[in-house]
């Protein structure tokens, strides 16, 4: 006979001193964000000057340009991770449940890539126009996972803005698919809902 040894109080208390906790520390992934929105904004830039004729590059470079980018990126996140690890002191639960979340964010943004890549392999080039179309769409819906999971561990306000205009950037970004104007937009929304935020929240845990 198994023993039920359930206790949803105990279990309430905990979450509720793990957010306690969250809130009283700042987020200390700041810099990462901020990394990941600089870069791949301007890596979005390059590619809407690209196809809007702004500059001349041959049309397999702007695929170059993306593996760049993500090479450079996690070039960055290497040094600051090793660079996180020595200036921390206690990692508090908020900052480690926040720092799981953007990890297995992206890790699924990479799984979202390798699995268009299966389809491109599976059904051809073609079959994939639709999915790169959605994949500006697709990254900010993680983007808004991952501000909602920050915003609940460290009782921030702000951040569950960035939450809502992360959800409301998804289906405008979907509106402009196959127009030049999306990777602009995108760029825009890399800028003000990663970058941004993410060198305040730098700033912020430095203070």
């Amino acid at each position: 006979m198994t023993e039920n040894t359930e206790d949803p109080a105990a279990d309430i208390a905990w979450m509720r001193n793990l957010a306690e906790e969250g809130a009283g520390t700042p987020f200390q992934g700041g810099s990462i964000l901020m990394s990941a929105g600089l870069i791949y904004g301007i890596a979005s830039l390059i590619h809407w000057a690209q196809i809007s004729q702004w500059v001349e590059l041959p049309g397999r470079a702007i695929g170059i340009v993306w593996l760049i980018a993500t090479g450079l990126f996690l070039a960055v996140l290497v040094f600051l991770i090793s660079w996180l690890k020595r200036r921390e002191g206690v990692m508090t639960s908020g900052n480690r449940a926040s720092s799981t979340a953007w990890s297995a964010l992206g890790w699924g943004i990479f799984a979202m890539f390798a699995s268009l890549a299966a389809l491109g392999y599976q059904l051809g080039e073609d079959a994939i126009l639709l999915g790169v179309g959605l994949i500006p769409s697709i990254i900010m819906v993680f983007y808004g996972i991952g501000w909602a999971v920050t915003a609940t561990m460290h009782r921030n306000r702000v951040l569950w803005w960035l939450m809502t205009g992360s959800f409301v950037a998804a289906p405008l970004l979907a509106l402009l698919a196959g127009q030049n104007a999306q990777y602009l937009a995108y760029a825009a929304a890399l800028f003000l809902l990663m970058a941004l935020p993410g060198w305040m929240l730098m700033r912020q845990a430095r203070a």
